[in-house]
Order: C-alpha cells, then sequence, then structure tokens
C-alpha cells in the first residue's frame, strides 16, 4: 500500500516538473494545527516523483495528492481521510 494515491492530474503535474522532486512534508502550525508545507529536494522519490518526508507519513497516510487547475492558479492538494478540519485555503489540516 502507497502513503499516498496520486490522481492522474497529479502524476502528470509531478512528471513534469522532473527534477529535482517534489517534496510534501508535515509541520505543526496553520490554522488547524499542522500544515503542509511542498518543497523540492533531490532525495529518492516515495511515489512517483513525490518524495514524502519519513515523519509526515502518519499524519497523510490514505490521502490523496490532486493537482487542482482554478481561475487564480494551480497547486497540489491533499485529501486526507485522517483529517477531522481544515482551514479555508486547505493547506492546514487538524486530525484530533
Amino acid at each position: 500500500m502507497s502513503v499516498v494515491n496520486l490522481t492522474e492530474t497529479a502524476r502528470d503535474y509531478l512528471k513534469s516538473v522532473g527534477q529535482p522532486n517534489v517534496s510534501l512534508s508535515v509541520n505543526g502550525g496553520g490554522c488547524s494545527g499542522f500544515q503542509y508545507v511542498w518543497n523540492t529536494t533531490e532525495k529518492e522519490p516515495t511515489v512517483e516523483n513525490l518524495w514524502i518526508d519519513p515523519i509526515a507519513e502518519m499524519y497523510i497516510l490514505g490521502s490523496v495528492v490532486d493537482y487542482v487547475e482554478e481561475l487564480g492558479g494551480s497547486f497540489l492538494s491533499v485529501k486526507n481521510p485522517a483529517s477531522t478540519s481544515s482551514c479555508g485555503c486547505g493547506e492546514s489540516f487538524g486530525i484530533w
């Protein structure tokens, strides 16, 4: 079982980014307690071209990563089944 699942649009986006790989980690903070942190890394990817911080794995296990294109911009989004709350911007979440 993968830590996260990627939608087809996320998979295509991550392939288009190429090297360095995209990284996803989780930090304490944000409106709801935790926040997703996107960056780049030279580390070996966990899933496709996405490296996931091992510490973040327990917070995002079973999540779906999607690439969203909207009028205001485009971004990677995490749909987290463990999340019990989130903020309006979608960058922070709570799990307790």
